[in-house]
């Protein structure tokens, strides 16, 4: 047995199984579990009451995370909605996103807090899909205009930038170009994988085995949805790519070919078990060990930076809401703009990535993953309230 101990990943585990059951036990704390996950390893963390250290274990449970947050991000991408007007307007808003994001970044690059303005452009231009989804429909507008709007536009939003992060700010060097060469050679890879898969996943045979074997012992679609993830991100990295674009990759790839869940419906709820009940809460925790708060709130300019940084957040995601104006209802553009500006996971793996490449200061990660926070805190139920509020006006037409 190698010479490890698991101590701290219990530690872990006790943070990311306690976070969920106290919102469970207090049902007016209205706030996702991933924001307890965080602040909690924080005041474990060594910037707390240094209770808790990230040793080997942690680090590979968080790695292994990070993976499955970014397999289900992709997995939530439905390319088939993505046609149309609809795409149009989510291209043409990311494209005002990342015009608004390399102003805000050369704005604070100028006051001397960031290093690489388009590393802050690319941060603040990605929505939290996972997020907002169960926010329309709790508002029961998922399937609406405004609902098929916000999350088309999240999903470029997000595919977008984590190609861009990935191309931009490797963690394993080499230029731009060679990079972008190298991503060309991964996503024809990708492409003949996706066509492999799909082309099997016709075959009677293939699927009579795998219905034999699918609710068995084997899981075999678990299986295999695990394999292809791996084998993307063991493709990212050997490309010289961030495995993060590997794994998102890999989840589009089963949400393209997995269509049909009529033979196997259970599938989708079984990875949410492996990602959301086991890996997926280690790395949340594990960015709140990593958080320097000691050093934002030692110093009062320091923590201006959180607001600042959310307001940018709300105005590089937000604002292109405005071009929805002629598709949607004034309160519905508001709360797709709220809605589009909310995101925590992209800010917290692209300024880990940010710091780990130097581009980006301990104390302004701490900054934008704190806004961040506050967006999933704020931003989603003020659009909730819009919602329901537009619904009332339509439901009663004397009301303006």
């Amino acid at each position: 047995m190698p010479d490890v101990e698991f101590v701290n990943l219990f530690a872990v585990s006790l943070i990311a199984l306690g976070a969920p059951l106290l919102l469970g036990f207090v049902p007016a704390l209205r706030i996702p579990a991933v924001v307890l996950e965080i602040v909690a390893g924080v005041v474990v963390g060594p910037g707390g009451l240094d209770l808790v250290s990230i040793d080997l274990p942690v680090q590979i449970m968080a790695l292994v995370g990070l993976a499955f947050l970014l397999f289900l991000a992709g997995l939530e991408i439905d390319v088939h909605r993505l046609r149309g007007r609809v795409l149009r307007l989510a291209l043409m808003g990311y494209v005002v996103t990342l015009v608004l994001g390399t102003a805000s970044g050369l704005g604070f690059d100028a006051l001397g807090w960031v290093d690489s303005p388009m590393l802050l452009a690319v941060t603040l231009s990605a929505t939290s899909l996972g997020l907002i989804v169960p926010v329309l429909k709790d508002a029961s507008r998922a399937g609406s205009d405004v609902g098929q709007v916000i999350i088309a536009s999240s999903s470029v939003a997000d595919f977008a930038a984590v190609v861009l992060l990935s191309l931009l700010f490797s963690t394993s060097g080499g230029s731009t170009g060679g990079r972008l060469v190298l991503l060309g050679g991964f996503a024809l890879l990708v492409a003949v994988t996706g066509l492999v898969v799909a082309a099997a996943g016709r075959s009677r045979q293939l699927g009579g085995v795998l219905v034999r074997l699918q609710d068995s012992t084997a899981e075999i679609r678990v299986r295999a949805a695990v394999a292809l993830l791996v084998a993307f991100v063991a493709w990212a990295e050997r490309f010289g790519l961030e495995s993060i674009l590997g794994a998102f990759l890999a989840g589009a790839v089963v949400g393209l070919v997995d269509r049909d869940t009529s033979s196997h419906p259970f599938f989708r709820a079984k990875l949410d078990a492996i990602g959301y009940g086991f890996a997926i809460p280690a790395f949340f925790v594990t960015s709140g060990l990593r958080l320097d708060l000691g050093g934002l709130f030692a110093s009062p300019a320091a923590l201006a930076r959180v607001p600042v940084f959310l307001l940018a957040l709300l105005v590089v995601r937000g604002v292109p809401a405005l071009l929805y104006a002629q598709t949607l209802r004034r309160r519905e553009a508001f709360a797709a703009g709220l809605l589009q500006a909310t995101s925590l996971p992209f800010i917290v793996t692209a300024t880990q990535i940010g710091v780990i490449v130097g581009l980006l200061e301990p104390v302004t990660a701490a900054a934008l993953t704190t806004a961040g926070l506050l967006s999933v805190l704020i931003f989603p139920a003020v659009a909730l309230a819009l919602l329901r509020s537009q619904q009332v006006v339509v439901a009663d037409p004397r009301t303006d």
